[in-house]
């Protein structure tokens, strides 16, 4: 469960900006997630919520928006989203790092973030 860890460390680098800007309150924390993190956010809030119990980020309200994932291909200049493929020995559909163009392999070049984007604190 990569879920509580990755959540783990944004709590601690919101309570850390807190702390330097003397916040006395988190009311809100936006959060944008891509879909190649593979973070389940249900997974997420539930950690954010066991997380901040007994800190200023208590009670705050988690924003999570997320980020479409996309590739762009070197060979032929195709950039944009990419199909995933049902396989039965990983049990969930992978996604299909090919172009679907010309079949090449793909750089990806989005939905693999999950950044602050921003925090809502009363100083």
């Amino acid at each position: 469960m990569h879920e509580f860890s990755v959540t783990s460390q944004i709590v601690q680098s919101v309570l850390a900006e807190a702390e330097s800007r003397k916040a006395k309150k988190v009311s809100e924390v936006h959060l944008v997630i891509g879909e190649l993190t593979f973070l389940g956010l249900e997974q997420v809030r539930f950690a954010y919520e066991v997380l901040t119990k007994g800190t200023i980020l208590e009670s705050s309200k988690l924003v999570i928006k997320t980020q479409k994932g996309a590739v762009k291909c070197d060979n032929c200049g195709y950039q944009g989203g990419f199909s995933y493929e049902d396989d039965p020995l990983y049990h969930l559909p992978v996604p299909t790092l090919k172009c679907p163009k010309c079949g090449n392999s793909v750089n990806v070049v989005a939905g693999k973030e999950c950044t602050i984007k921003s925090i809502k604190m009363m100083v």
